[in-house]
C-alpha cells in the first residue's frame, strides 16, 4: 500500500498541467479573435449612435411642435422669433405679450439637441408656418447624414 501512495495519480498530473496556465500562443489566438470581433462590431455600434441621435432630435422636435401648438391655441399666435422657444418655458416680456400664457409654461424645460446645442426657431418659417430645427452633428447649415439639418419639416 505504501507504494501506491507514492505513485502520482492521474488527478495529480491533471492538476499540475492546469496550474501551468495558458501558453503564449493560446493568449495570442484569443487576442486576435477579440480584435476581429471588435473590427466587425465597432463600426455598426458607431453608426447606431448617429441614428439614435437623429431619432432623439426628431422626438424633441415633435414635443416642441406640440407645445407650440398649445401656445398658439391659448394665445392666438406662435411666439415671435425674438421671443424664441424660451416662450414655452417662461412668459415672454418682449411684445407681443401673450394674453393667455399658461402658468407653468408649455414645457418643463427647453431641451438641447443631442449634440448639446439649443434648437433653432423661426417664425415665420422658411419651410412651414414655423420652423424648429437643429443643424445636426456639425452645427453648420446643410450637410448630409448625421451632419444634415433635422427640422420640423422632417416629421
Amino acid at each position: 500500500m505504501a507504494a501506491a501512495a507514492e505513485r502520482p495519480s492521474h488527478d495529480d498530473a491533471g492538476a499540475r498541467r492546469a496550474a501551468r496556465g495558458f501558453t503564449l500562443i493560446e493568449i495570442m489566438v484569443v487576442i486576435v479573435i477579440l480584435g476581429v470581433l471588435a473590427a466587425l462590431v465597432v463600426p455598426n455600434v458607431l453608426s447606431r449612435t448617429d441614428d439614435a441621435r437623429i431619432a432623439a432630435a426628431k422626438s424633441d422636435l415633435g414635443a416642441i411642435r406640440q407645445a407650440l401648438k398649445l401656445y398658439r391655441l391659448d394665445n392666438q399666435r406662435y411666439p415671435t422669433t425674438e421671443q424664441g422657444l424660451a416662450a414655452l418655458v417662461t412668459k415672454p416680456t418682449i411684445t407681443p405679450a401673450p394674453p393667455n400664457w399658461k402658468p407653468g409654461g408649455y414645457l418643463e424645460k427647453l431641451p438641447r439637441d443631442p449634440w448639446g446645442r439649443p434648437y433653432q426657431y423661426l417664425n415665420p418659417g422658411l419651410k412651414g408656418e414655423v420652423d424648429i430645427f437643429t443643424y445636426g452633428a456639425d452645427g453648420e447649415p446643410g450637410g448630409t447624414g448625421a451632419d444634415g439639418d433635422i427640422g420640423s419639416w422632417d416629421l
